[in-house]
């Protein structure tokens, strides 16, 4: 039996890839420090989120991304940068604005860069954000992977830690994915500091462990594995050296 991936043409499918995962709004201080600077550069950015756009730009790969914006002029802005990186948007899903995003709003990530041996600093705004509430109900995933198709979905451990519903869309979208024969790549990518929220590394790994059957393309490195899946990596201490 062979082990090599069956992937769909670019003549039966509408995107080569599309990505589900949440995209914030990225706040760059530039050389100066969050704590001090008095003006901030503004892009889009996030794990999935860049996958689909990397591929778009680098390679001219034609990509869509799956995720939730409050509409509002924040949203407004992260939508005209996703489509600055050329992926389509028809498939994100809108969230009226309440006016102080109390019930969704959208994700602010605080990016400083490092220097010499300071380490760069990233400082998360993304509690309650309209992606952590999406439904497998909120897009046609029917129509998305069965009348458009799609050759490769990649979405990640990022997402599926924002929140339980999270966890429960990303595995509808993938079990969707794969009854359309759509190639599937996770992205483990352990973050500490989301699954702590809920349930921790011990929640991580029930997650990830449900998700990993039906995941053709698995990524991470010596960490993730072990915290995301409970596997040993020989060799390995308690630093991962």
């Amino acid at each position: 039996m062979s082990d090599a991936l069956t992937i769909k043409t670019a003549e039966e499918t509408t995107y080569d890839i599309v990505s589900l995962g949440e995209v914030m709004l990225r706040l760059d201080p530039g050389a100066g420090r969050i704590r001090t600077t008095r003006q901030f550069a503004a892009s889009e950015g996030g794990g999935e989120y860049n996958v689909a756009r990397g591929l778009r730009r680098a390679f001219q790969k034609r990509g869509a991304i799956l995720t939730s914006l409050v509409r509002n002029e924040v949203g407004l802005l992260l939508e005209d940068l996703i489509l600055t990186g050329g992926l389509d948007t028809r498939f994100i899903h809108w969230v009226d604005d309440d006016g102080i995003g109390q019930s969704a709003r959208n994700g602010l990530n605080f990016t400083e860069r490092g220097f010499g041996v300071r380490g760069a600093v990233g400082c998360s705004d993304r509690a309650h954000t309209a992606i952590s509430q999406l439904t497998p109900e909120d897009i046609d995933l029917d129509y998305l992977f069965g009348e458009l198709g799609v050759r490769w979905l990649h979405t990640g451990g990022i997402y599926a830690a924002l929140s339980e519903q999270a966890s429960e869309t990303a595995l509808a979208v993938i079990k969707k994915a794969k009854e359309y024969g759509t190639v599937v790549s996770y992205d483990l990518n352990y973050r500490p500091s989301l699954w702590n929220l809920h349930g921790g590394k011990a929640r991580a790994q029930e997650v990830n462990k449900s998700l990993a059957p039906f995941v053709d393309v698995m990524i991470g490195n010596e960490e993730d594995f072990t915290a995301c899946l409970g596997l040993e990596i020989e060799g390995a201490n308690e630093n991962l050296d």
